[in-house]
């Protein structure tokens, strides 16, 4: 029996270990390996945000994540060999006949001076926990929300936190008070396509919202309530909500799997340059957004390349980097990105919505995740 290591529970690591428990119940056994004691979907921190959940109640504990020939071990990663497939954790040490490294994106707040002392942001969960409490006494000035880094989880996210801001401070009678700009390195939202960009660019003009593109922020001038640019200027700001600099962990790059910050994987199968050593989500380098919804799909995958493998055979049908985000754009609307960036000559996208009906197709999509992985 052979003896699938997974690194990471996040999107890859439980679609994985839960597909392999299906369909590999007789030819592997899986250890399933995070630091952490719970499960979050990534959108529920704006509902933790906005104060529509407690933190209690978006988090799903890997107690509760049972699956047959899997064994989960809440252990923090220390050391990875990825040619001997051997890894190293706080509590013991692990060899896998297959390595699977799912293990996300770190946030790297110290990267912008001034950020961690200066700025708010939600792409954690203390995070969103903290702006919550700021944003409750915040009645008048400028919020600058800036992106501080590409790539990023969740390419709608900033935007989607604008939206909804706007929605906050309108309930509570001081939108005219309040100004929101977004700021950013990338020279659109959401650039899969021109079209999708036009999207949410008429979005956030409707709202009043101004995006500034191609603008890298290097640093917080907290004292002058300055976000310092990298070609020199400056844009002012009472609140500043930033979306931290993204880079693989440190037990990642040690191990010598990334190449320029991220882990190089053969797009069709995730296979690194190692033998039997997989990378999928947000910690490969293969160009598109980080989302949920891909690395499901790249796991998924996986799987399946596992287990053609183990039986003689070959993948049969390939990663295309397909899926769809889910995307608040306020007033209870929600709206839909299907996006499929491989499986043709260019990367294709479409937006649905957004609508009121749409809404109930995002609860439905955590709420089957929820009982797929946590039964």
């Amino acid at each position: 029996m052979k003896h699938v290591v997974i690194l990471g529970a996040g999107f890859a690591g439980l679609e994985l270990a839960t597909r392999l428990s299906e369909s590999l119940p007789d030819e592997v056994r899986t250890t399933l390996i995070d630091q952490n004691d719970a499960f979050s979907f990534g959108f529920s921190k704006l509902d933790v945000l906005f104060g529509h959940k407690t933190t209690a109640e978006i988090r799903l504990p890997y107690d509760e994540f049972a699956k047959e020939r899997v064994d989960f071990r809440r252990e923090r990663v220390t050391a990875i060999d990825p040619e001997r497939r051997h890894v190293t954790t706080d509590a013991g040490s692990y060899d896998a006949d297959i390595l699977v490294v799912a293990l996300g994106a770190d946030y790297d707040y110290a990267a912008t001076p001034g950020f961690e002392e200066g700025g708010v942001e939600y792409y954690s969960v203390a995070g969103a926990e903290r702006m919550r409490d700021v944003i409750a006494g915040f009645e008048s000035g400028r919020i600058l929300i800036g992106i501080l880094g590409h790539p990023f989880k969740c390419p709608p996210a900033p935007f989607e936190g604008a939206f909804l801001l706007h929605d906050h401070f309108v309930e509570r009678g001081l939108r005219e008070a309040v100004e929101i700009r977004t700021a950013g390195p990338i020279s659109a939202p959401v650039p899969v396509t021109k079209e999708i960009s036009r999207s949410f660019l008429d979005a956030l003009a409707e709202r009043d919202i101004e995006y500034v593109a191609n603008q890298h922020i290097v640093e917080l001038d907290t004292e002058n309530n300055e976000a310092r640019l990298s070609d020199g200027g400056s844009m002012p700001y009472d609140l500043f909500v930033g979306i931290p600099v993204h880079r693989a962990p440190d037990v990642v790059v040690s191990s010598g799997l990334a190449v320029d910050g991220w882990v190089p994987v053969e797009r069709t199968n995730l296979e690194t340059r190692f033998t039997d050593v997989y990378a999928v989500g947000d910690i490969t380098a293969l160009p598109g957004p980080k989302a949920g919804a891909l690395a499901e799909a790249a796991a998924r995958v996986v799987a399946d390349d596992i287990a053609a493998r183990l039986r003689g055979g070959t993948l049969e049908r390939p990663y295309e980097g397909a899926g769809t985000c889910y995307v608040e754009f306020g007033e209870g609307r929600i709206g839909m990105v299907e996006a499929n960036f491989f499986g043709g000559p260019a990367p294709t996208a479409r937006l649905v919505g957004p609508s009121e009906e749409l809404a109930a197709d995002k609860v439905e999509f955590a709420a089957t995740r929820k009982a797929r992985w946590f039964g």
